[in-house]
């Protein structure tokens, strides 16, 4: 059986490199099978001395015995292969940022799996990029539909990156992994 999850994605250390070199790794372990419309944010926490990020959704299709605690050390072990160090300061510039969003149906409120990600509910960077890829999505938590949540948010700061988000459709389109 195969069970929808999403990922949400994020960078602002040589975005243009690191993104498509995760989904590579990402494609070694799962078939991704959809790229939301990428955009370029600025950082969280008024970091004004960071880079701008590249943030959007990727949609996988996990094979049933890849539950989401082994979804997230994959994207753990990518964001390790790619040069990620997590800190203390949750709001540092990073290569890579990978999170596991959704998983099926699946409701997980344990210390370290979050399911669905509360970011959806806040972060416009991640609700809007999902809703563009499963517009009819009701979230398993709360029932709220991904439209209702995207209504809340107003008025976004983002700015689409049409070129950057073609080449990752290519990218997707193309049979190597």
């Amino acid at each position: 059986m195969i069970v929808p999850a999403y990922i949400g994605v994020g960078s602002n250390a040589e975005p243009e490199g690191n993104i498509p070199r995760a989904m590579e790794c990402l494609r070694e372990n799962v078939e991704v099978t959809a790229t939301s419309t990428f955009y370029r944010t600025r950082p969280l926490a008024g970091r004004l001395e960071q880079p701008a990020y590249l943030n959007g959704v990727w949609k996988v299709a996990a094979r049933e015995d890849q539950g989401p605690r082994v979804i997230k050390e994959v994207l753990k072990d990518i964001e390790s292969r790619l040069g990620r160090v997590r800190s203390a300061d949750r709001y540092a510039q990073r290569t890579i940022d990978l999170d596991l969003l959704l998983y099926g149906i699946v409701v997980a409120t344990e210390p370290d799996l979050r399911i669905p990600d509360p970011d959806i509910y806040i972060r416009p960077f991640v609700g809007i990029p999902l809703a563009e890829l499963d517009p009819l999505l009701v979230l398993p938590d709360t029932g709220r539909s991904i439209q209702e949540v995207v209504r809340s948010f107003g008025a976004a700061d983002m700015e689409p990156q049409e070129g950057f988000t073609l080449s990752l459709r290519r990218l997707l389109s193309s049979k190597e992994c």
